[in-house]
């Protein structure tokens, strides 16, 4: 069983930049795609970003241009490294793992994702 731990969230103003992590434990997780999902108040959890086994990046058109997805698979860890931060970026930022191993397709439903962690706070202010 893999546990998720996101980390890296806070209270910024618009136009900072932020860096989240996602570090697993209990699983190797290099050989899954992994993503990042966000919920705001009220709201659906929404999909943000995603990463395959083989590095391949799918992003919402919401944060193309100012999010960035990587993975350390020797730290079995994933970031989300977002620039130009935007009120409407505000957030709870979740990350989870696929469930199919060696899968390079643009999958973007949190049904297609689980294990999720606690998740880490993101507020930006204008």
């Amino acid at each position: 069983q893999v546990q998720l731990v996101e980390s890296g969230g806070g209270l910024v103003q618009a136009g900072d930049s932020l860096r989240l992590s996602c570090t697993a434990s209990g699983r190797t997780t290099s050989k899954y795609p992994m993503a990042w999902f966000r919920q705001a108040p009220g709201k659906d959890r929404e999909f943000v970003a995603a990463i395959t086994w083989t590095s391949a990046r799918y992003y919402a058109d919401s944060v193309k241009g100012r999010f960035t997805i990587s993975r350390d698979n020797v730290k079995n860890t994933v970031y989300l490294q977002m620039d130009g931060l935007k009120p409407e970026d505000t957030a709870v930022y979740y990350c989870g793992i696929g469930s199919t191993p060696y899968t390079n397709s643009d999958r973007r439903g949190s049904a297609d994702f689980g294990s999720w962690g606690q998740g880490t706070q993101v507020t930006v202010s204008s």
